[in-house]
C-alpha cells in the first residue's frame, strides 16, 4: 500500500480513486451478466455496497446513472460507436489534431525521441515518475524534461509491478521518484476542469519509427468513438498489418492520454488491454458520460 506522503493530496481525484475500486467489481459483474441486462440490486451486492450507494457513486465517478453506464459497456454499445467511427475517424486524420471535427479531451501536442535515444534504452535520460490517484486506480505518472513519458495504471498493491514494467521498456534511463513534480500531470489528465485547447499536454513518444506512428495514429482517435486494428493499419500502412499494429498498441506506454483503450477488434469485440479488460471497459463507459454530459 502506498504511505500517503506518496500521493498527491488532489482531493476529487483521490475520491475517484476510492470510487473506483467499488466500480471495478460493479464492471466485473456486468462484464460476465450484460447479456441479462443485470437490475442495480445484483450489481450494488456484487460490488458490496447498497443500491442507492452505487447510483451516487455513478453519477460522480461517470456522470451519468448505473442503467446507462451499463448500457455503454454492452457489446452492442461498443458496436454502434464503431459503426458510429467510422466516418468520423476518416474525417479526424483529415482535419488533423486541433481540427473541428475531432472530440478530442486533452488536446494533446507531442513529439518523438531520436531513434538513437529508444535503442539506447534511455541511457542519459532522467524520468521523474510518482504515484497518484485516478478515476482508474493509482496511476503512476512518469516525466522527462519535455514532458509526460509514460502513464500506466495499477489496482492496490500492485504499483511496483507497474513501475518495474515501465522501467522494462527503458532500462538504462535514470529514474527519480518525485511526486510534486507529476502531481500537476495528473491533475491535469484526469481533471476535465482543467482540459484546455489553448493549453495543450506535451508528451514524449519514447519507441521504435513504426510503434510511434501507431501511436500517433491513436492520438487522432476522437473521444468517445473507437477504432479497429484493421482500420489503424489502414492509416499508417495496410490494413495486412492489423497484428504488427496490434503489438504496437499493447506497448503504449502513455495510456489513456494516447488512447490505446479506443482500439478493438474489427467485430466490435473489446479486446486485451496491457492494463486490465475491466479498466478499458470503464474508460468508455467514463468517456461515454463525458460525452453525453457534454
Amino acid at each position: 500500500m502506498l504511505s500517503p506522503d506518496r500521493i498527491s493530496n488532489s482531493g476529487a481525484l483521490t475520491e475517484a480513486a476510492a470510487d473506483y475500486d467499488v466500480v471495478r467489481r460493479a464492471i466485473g459483474h456486468i462484464r460476465g451478466h450484460w447479456r441479462e441486462q443485470p437490475e442495480i440490486e445484483a450489481i450494488a451486492e456484487a460490488a458490496g455496497v447498497t443500491p442507492t450507494e452505487l447510483h451516487h457513486l455513478f453519477r460522480r465517478w461517470a456522470g451519468l446513472t448505473p442503467k446507462a453506464f451499463l448500457q455503454a459497456l454492452t457489446l452492442d454499445g461498443a458496436r454502434q460507436l464503431l459503426r458510429d467511427s467510422a466516418s468520423v475517424l476518416d474525417a479526424s486524420y483529415e482535419v488533423g489534431l486541433s481540427g473541428p471535427g475531432r472530440l478530442h479531451d486533452l488536446f494533446v501536442t507531442h513529439e518523438a525521441m531520436s531513434p538513437g535515444e529508444w535503442k539506447s534504452g534511455g541511457e542519459g535520460l532522467t524520468v521523474h515518475y510518482g504515484f497518484h490517484p485516478s478515476p482508474f486506480g493509482t496511476a503512476l505518472m512518469m516525466a522527462t524534461e519535455r514532458g509526460l513519458a509514460g502513464l500506466a495504471l495499477a489496482d492496490l498493491g500492485k504499483e511496483r509491478a507497474a513501475l518495474a514494467d515501465m522501467k522494462g521498456r527503458w532500462p538504462n534511463a535514470n529514474y527519480v521518484e518525485n511526486a510534486s513534480r507529476t502531481g500537476p500531470l495528473a491533475n491535469r489528465i484526469f481533471d476535465p476542469s482543467q482540459w484546455r485547447a489553448e493549453q495543450p499536454l506535451r508528451v514524449v513518444l519514447i519507441g521504435t519509427d513504426w510503434e510511434v506512428r501507431v501511436w500517433e495514429a491513436l492520438l487522432k482517435i476522437p473521444m468517445g468513438r473507437l477504432a479497429t486494428y484493421s482500420g489503424i493499419a489502414g492509416k499508417v500502412c495496410t490494413p495486412a498489418a492489423a497484428r504488427a499494429v496490434g503489438a504496437a498498441v499493447g506497448k503504449n506506454p502513455i495510456c489513456f492520454v494516447v488512447p490505446c483503450h479506443r482500439v478493438v477488434g474489427k467485430s466490435g469485440e473489446l479486446t486485451g488491454y496491457h492494463w486490465g479488460i475491466t479498466r478499458k471497459r470503464a474508460m468508455l463507459g467514463w468517456e461515454a458520460g463525458k460525452v453525453a454530459a457534454a
